[in-house]
């Protein structure tokens, strides 16, 4: 007789019949949906306190509203992953609002503003991902802030969680003068028939879409799970490609396209039929494999397009071309034309951080010199929108008073960090202020360099400020200094590039915190020196020897 054949572990996924929970997330997904959460933050425990509230709801349920529990004060980053929860968990939250789009009006930025100051200590930051992020909630105040956020049409519903979180898209959609296609109306499309809807409360894990018609590619659709990117097929349509299957963190890869042509009123089927894929395929088993990209890497695209027409859409799509290639620059900082005649005017907060104050600031600026309507961008960025040309320059002389910069160093414009150990249980190593003392020190000592170099500080290996497709990519670690003590540091990545390559991991490359200026200072030298004209960071560092990256 033959022997026996092991019978494959299952994956978790639902439709092989895996409906059991397969661990404790799941389990506490099953024994009750996320979204139920609300009616007990507004019943139970913003009446009744912090220590009301059930460990299930704190640390997994609470997310699908946006709430985390931030990092206690004072623990230092070797004691992270090290502790249980509730000795990290502080008695405050981190509160995500997610803003679809990046669309903002100057009521809804007021109100953001006033949330900030009333209820967050003046805390504010802007997220890779569009979103506002507040600090020191109180979960006794969560019910006033939903009701001011719903009263101008914002919300924190699946801002977080095991769900499909904020849609980003083209700050610009329906206003450049060369976007390939408006992607506004199939963002709000896609929200509001999904967004909330117990269909898609319940995923393997958290799920990351993005649509966008921009020549400027600012949605960042490589590492995304799903993305729709503006084409013209050969007789002259503008629709989508769609990519899948984008993610960072610790397994980076890079979203495969699926090859089809998706015209604007179908984006919506694409999109519910691809995320009921991965609620349906995606594995369960390992909470550190349940992200799409998974799927896709075993499936390969061919299988995963099949499987979507065959068994979700019910037709096949027609294949469809590329997007073209971006351009240098994804983040609409500066002053650009719009299709009407007016301009947009962009900026660059330092790494995303304001605060209530600035944010109430930027309102009134956006209502004096322009409509009012303001923008969030993908890189902690900012855009305020229909500004006539007669306004541009005193709209941008009015930004600098509060150190918003339309035509930022290098250093300013392209530098990006993570929440860090300030706030963040997860982290290792401080972000934030860290960042922004290298950016003021680079622009001190290289104060002529002017090529496009991207400089992104992550204080964990999550990636959230992506640092593996940064052109200098900086993951927090714990690192031994000259003295043999352990300190803050980072491991270095260079030459990361979207859609093209992960950055370089060179053997034994770390830096210590307080090293980290003199360190990029001199790589930066070492490329301005050798690098031929018109060649890129990650062109250099690809032919570079090891001891100029060090």
């Amino acid at each position: 007789m033959p022997p026996a054949t092991k019978r494959k572990r299952g994956e978790g996924q639902w439709a092989l019949g895996y409906r059991e929970p397969l661990n404790k997330n799941e389990e506490n997904k099953k024994n009750d949906d996320g979204l139920n959460v609300r009616r007990r933050i507004l019943d139970v425990y913003s009446k009744a306190g912090f220590d009301s509230i059930d460990p299930a709801d704190l640390r997994g349920r609470f997310r699908w509203f946006g709430l985390y529990t931030q990092r206690k004060p004072g623990i230092d980053g070797g004691k992270t992953g090290a502790l249980e929860d509730e000795e990290l968990d502080d008695r405050y939250f981190m509160l995500r609002v997610r803003i679809d789009g990046g669309q903002l009006d100057s009521a809804q930025l007021r109100t953001l503003a006033d949330i900030s100051v009333k209820y967050a200590r003046g805390t504010a930051d802007i997220t890779d991902r569009q979103n506002i992020q507040y600090h020191w909630i109180r979960i006794e105040d969560v019910p006033a802030i939903w009701d001011a956020l719903e009263a101008v049409g914002l919300g924190t519903m699946e801002a977080c969680g095991d769900t499909p979180r904020v849609i980003i898209g083209c700050p610009l959609a329906g206003i450049a003068a060369d976007e390939v296609i408006d992607g506004g109306p199939q963002v709000r499309e896609i929200y509001d028939r999904y967004i909330g809807s117990k269909e898609f409360s319940n995923l393997p894990r958290k799920f990351k879409t993005a649509v966008s018609g921009c020549t400027a590619h600012c949605t960042v659709h490589e590492i995304n799970d799903v993305a729709f990117v503006g084409v013209v097929d050969a007789e002259g349509n503008t629709g989508y490609q769609a990519f899948v299957g984008g993610g960072l963190s610790t397994n980076p890869m890079f979203a495969k396209s699926l090859g089809v042509f998706v015209r604007p009123e179908q984006v919506h089927e694409v999109w519910k039929g691809v995320i009921s894929i991965f609620r349906d395929y995606g594995y369960r088993r390992l909470r550190h494999r349940a992200r799409i990209k998974f799927l896709m890497a075993d499936w390969g695209a061919e299988k995963f397009r099949e499987v979507l027409e065959k068994e979700y859409l019910g037709y096949a799509l027609p294949d469809g071309p590329e997007p073209a290639a971006p351009l240098p620059n994804r983040d609409h900082v500066g002053v650009r034309p719009q299709k009407d005649g007016n301009f947009y005017v962009g900026f660059a907060p330092r790494v995303g951080r304001v605060n209530g104050e600035l944010l109430g600031a930027i309102a009134d600026l956006a209502r004096r010199y322009g409509s009012g309507r303001v923008r969030t961008t993908a890189e902690q960025k900012m855009v305020i929108l229909d500004v006539p040309e007669e306004n541009t320059a005193p709209l941008a002389a009015a930004l600098a008073e509060h150190d918003l910069q339309v035509n930022p160093s290098t250093f300013r414009r392209n530098t990006m960090a993570c929440t860090g150990i300030e706030y963040c249980k997860l982290a290792i190593v401080e972000t934030k202020q860290r960042a922004m003392d290298l950016m003021d020190e680079l622009e001190k000592r290289l104060p002529e360099f002017d090529q496009p170099l991207s400089i992104n500080v992550n204080g964990c290996p999550n990636a959230c400020a992506r640092i593996q497709v940064a052109d200098i990519g900086l993951k927090g670690q714990l690192v031994v200094d000259d003295n043999g003590d352990q300190v803050e540091g980072f491991q270095v990545h260079l030459g990361g590039q979207l859609g093209a390559t992960f950055g370089k991991k060179v053997r034994g490359l770390k830096t210590t915190s307080d090293g980290l200026t003199d360190y990029v200072e001199r790589v930066v030298r070492s490329y301005d020196a050798q690098r031929a004209d018109g060649e890129s960071f990650a062109a250099w560092v690809r032919r570079a020897d090891d001891a100029d990256l060090k």
